[in-house]
């Protein structure tokens, strides 16, 4: 039992781990109460690209939330690692709709990368957004942006952010079971 808890608390820490999803802001792709599977591997390996959905630190909390003890980090991975616990507000996730050196504005409720408008086959019909930038995306960041493009909290208000804060991609739905597959 202690051998599996172990395999368990290293896999989630460098491999693989499962987020649960609170908010509406990945819909219609990602619903509220799914489970993800993240990949925590791809951006030691790799660089995000547009399109991907990616996992990362909420950039709007304050230090002292981030802050734990020692034996809070190791029950909190513990409880993570066996499902009993998710880390709530914490982590974001979006997708990446722009990478460094990318020029992002919104323009009479359209994105545009670069000048052009994305294909976004993913998007649910009738989203109309407010005007915005355009802004450049810093090297070594990305613009991250819902699905769900009205009721998301994103780069669009925090900025664009670093790689190095993205835990993961997003790959993998597990939960419910009925829509069981890739993202």
């Amino acid at each position: 039992m202690l051998t599996a808890l172990a395999v368990a608390v290293v896999v989630k820490t460098f491999l693989v781990q499962p987020f649960y999803i609170p908010s509406r802001s990945m819909e219609p792709t990602i619903q509220v109460n799914d489970r993800v599977i993240v990949n925590k591997l791809s951006y030691r390996v790799g660089e995000p690209e547009r399109g991907d959905v990616v996992v990362f630190l909420n950039p709007n909390l304050t230090d002292e939330e981030l802050q734990e003890t020692i034996p809070e980090a190791v029950i909190r991975s513990i409880l993570e690692a066996v499902g009993i616990r998710t880390r709530g507000e914490d982590d974001l996730i979006k997708r990446v709709v722009a990478v460094g050196g990318d020029t992002v504005a919104i323009r009479d409720g359209r994105l545009e990368i670069n000048g052009e408008a994305p294909e976004e086959p993913y998007l649910a019909s009738g989203e109309d957004m407010a005007d915005f930038g355009p802004e450049t995306v810093p090297e070594g960041h990305v613009f991250v942006m819902g699905d769900n493009r009205n009721a998301s909290h994103d780069s669009r208000y925090f900025g664009p952010v670093p790689v190095d804060e993205i835990i993961g991609e997003a790959f993998l739905r597990i939960w419910p079971l009925d829509r069981f597959g890739g993202l």
